[in-house]
């Protein structure tokens, strides 16, 4: 399912990519058109085929088979300098017992050019950082703990960790991981925010409220449960964000 302009640009085209592991066939062969601009919610099972997807648009991995174009560009090492990620198990996970503060400081002193002194992070830092993703939600305290912060303030987390360059696409884990259903329509409402100055991907398995404002939600068939994918149309809203 799309509800977008057939005539909208694409940020992201792709025909017939697929991936395979070791013990065999990891996604695909897909066919994708995701529109420039807003956010994108792909509809997909969980697993290692979405997150393997979402790897490939963003450039973390090559497809090993198929044409992927991501904002005219066609090589994983060109999609890598456009395109952030976040919020994806083992790529961007953080421990428990570090504080904001020091995940800040690392952030900071890794953007930094290499001859640049960065000290350590101040409430300034964590407005700048921050207030993009986080609009107006209260912020994370400094000295807090990353296990005391909730599911959704620690992805939001993630996500300024991962967007400080602004980069013209912005990848996002899966927003199934918040596993309340009033932060997970908060959560995309903030998604489809910074939609508006670049283009966000996400993924979920359910059913999304339009009400919630994302440019365009996309099925994909090959990665859906038979019984979620062929529900029919007018069926009821049960399991609805």
């Amino acid at each position: 399912m799309t509800d977008y302009p057939e005539t909208a640009a694409m940020a992201v085209v792709a025909r017939g990519i697929a991936q395979k592991g070791p013990w065999g066939q990891v996604y695909g062969p897909l066919d994708l058109d995701i529109p420039m601009g807003g956010l994108t919610v792909l509809r997909a099972e969980p697993g290692p085929g979405r997150t393997a997807l979402q790897m490939t648009i963003a450039g973390r991995m090559k497809a090993k088979t198929g044409r992927l174009d991501v904002l005219g560009r066609t090589s994983a090492r060109a999609i890598f300098k456009v395109a952030s990620l976040a919020g994806v198990a083992a790529l961007d996970d953080v421990y428990a017992s570090v504080r904001v503060v020091d995940l800040l400081t690392e952030k900071m002193r890794w953007d930094a050019p290499w001859y640049r002194l960065i000290r350590r992070s101040t409430e300034q830092d964590l407005e700048r950082i921050c207030r993009p993703v986080f609009g107006d939600l209260p912020l994370p305290d400094l000295t807090a703990y990353v296990e005391e912060l909730s599911e959704l303030d620690g992805l939001l987390l993630r996500v300024a960790l991962a967007n400080t360059r602004r980069l013209p696409l912005l990848v996002v884990g899966n927003i199934d991981q918040v596993s309340s259903d009033d932060d997970q329509r908060i959560l995309i409402s903030r998604l489809a925010e910074l939609g508006t100055g670049q283009t966000v991907v996400t993924t979920t398995v359910n059913r999304i409220d339009p009400a919630l404002g994302y440019r365009a939600l996309i099925d994909v068939p090959s990665m859906l449960p038979r019984e979620t994918f062929h529900a029919p149309a007018g069926a009821d809203s049960e399991g609805e964000i």
